[in-house]
């Protein structure tokens, strides 16, 4: 299987990674190029929230060895950007650093672009103090402000607001956490869930300001006053707007594809070209159950929509029916989350050390979703089990599913 056109990919992320790694190994032996804007080779983003922030030493967590990628004979082009995609022509404009533009064609072409942080347009915004999180550059910056008794105010009670807050508390900074809702998390967590979830940044002395959102920055020398929505102003540090992510769907929209939220593709990841498929934070798939699209910001989607459509590039047709799966670590604890718990007709509630898990039945009684949170070391084993559940959607007993007693390990062949 092979071309004298490459394959291109256009983001060095993970479904970029993953993508032109699987298309080796399921046997494309043609030129793949593999493009990303920043100078590093492709990493994975979890840690930014995390073990970045906790140590400003870490390294990135390469998604493959570096050397793997001269291995498998997959071309790196780093510190280049795609200016335009010409869908008729097949072919891309591309720009390394302040060089020359340059064109190439393509045998095939993914689109992997990700997303940017979500920006609001709230006066002083513009101050470098404060910050957004997305890449390792944005984690570099706001590490080196969390010095012991800073002070971080947080917008935006999501998985990545939290996840900053937990590390900055952990790096000793005082925290205040602004979400404009009632509570943190959203639609995101079950609300039992969420509610866990904030008083455990409540006892590690995380302060809570629901219903409130900032309205303006002012940038003084010594401090950043946050003037908050419910009034009154709030002087800190630093400033870590978690607002959400916007996919980079300019270049796709440019070249009229079709793009709603993200990128629209079909069930094996193509996009409205021939030729052009989509993966990760830009994808925007239909739903398994045909309720309209999904669009999903994920490790786990991003490493699964990689491995997919490269067989997809390569002519499979198996329809891509994910089973999504996600995890978010805050302190010593984990939430994760598996399925559809939003489509639930029965909710059944298990105890378990430190914690709680949620299953969610459907009208059938059968298996649609699970979730928990609890202490890291209390969950990870219970939900592994959880999510084989959940793939295998079985009709299982209430009892059985409530009763910590009864081990989630003999329920797996019911």
């Amino acid at each position: 299987m092979t071309s004298n056109k490459p394959i291109v990919i256009v983001g060095a992320g993970q479904a970029g990674a993953r993508a032109a790694l699987a298309l080796r190994a399921q046997g494309w032996n043609g030129p793949v190029l593999l493009i990303g804007q920043e100078p590093h080779a492709p990493y994975e983003r979890p840690a930014l929230s995390k073990q970045a922030l906790l140590d400003a030493a870490t390294s990135l967590s390469w998604v493959a060895p570096v050397e793997d990628y001269a291995a498998q004979r997959i071309e790196l082009r780093l510190g280049t950007r795609v200016l335009a995609l010409d869908a008729q022509a097949r072919s891309i404009e591309l720009q390394a650093g302040d060089g020359p533009a340059e064109r190439i064609g393509y045998d095939r072409l993914l689109l992997a672009t990700g997303g940017s942080a979500r920006r609001l347009a709230i006066p002083g915004s513009d101050d470098e103090r404060v910050l957004y999180l997305r890449d390792a550059a944005d984690a570099r910056r706001l590490a080196a402000r969390l010095r012991p008794g800073a002070r971080l105010a947080v917008v935006g009670g999501g998985f990545i607001g939290l996840e900053v807050a937990a590390s900055a508390r952990q790096r000793g900074c005082e925290v205040t956490v602004l979400e404009a809702g009632t509570g943190v998390l959203g639609r995101a967590a079950p609300a039992s869930l969420a509610a866990l979830v904030q008083a455990l940044h409540a006892r590690h002395g995380v302060k809570l300001r629901l219903g409130d959102a900032p309205l303006a920055f002012e940038g003084l020398p010594d401090q950043v006053l946050v003037q908050l929505g419910s009034g009154g102003l709030l002087g800190v540090d630093a400033v870590l707007m978690g607002v959400g992510m916007m996919p980079n769907v300019a270049l796709a929209r440019a070249a009229g594809l079709r793009v709603n939220r993200g990128i629209v593709v079909d069930e094996r990841l193509q996009a409205s070209a021939p030729g052009i498929y989509a993966a990760g934070d830009v994808c925007e798939y239909p739903d398994a159950d045909g309720a309209g699209t999904v669009l999903m910001e994920s490790w786990a989607n991003a490493e699964a929509t990689g491995s997919h459509v490269a067989a997809s590039m390569l002519g499979a047709v198996l329809p891509y029916r994910p089973v999504p799966w996600m995890w978010s670590d805050q302190y010593d604890h984990a939430f994760q989350r598996v399925g559809r718990c939003g489509a639930a007709d029965r909710v059944v509630t298990r105890e378990i050390s430190g914690g709680r898990m949620e299953f969610y039945l459907g009208a059938d009684g059968r298996l649609v979703g699970a979730a928990g949170f609890a202490p890291a070391s209390s969950l990870a084993r219970a939900f592994l089990v959880a999510r084989k559940l959940v793939e295998a959607r079985p009709c299982l007993p209430p009892t059985g599913l409530a009763d910590p007693d009864v081990p989630l390990k003999s329920l797996l062949n019911r």
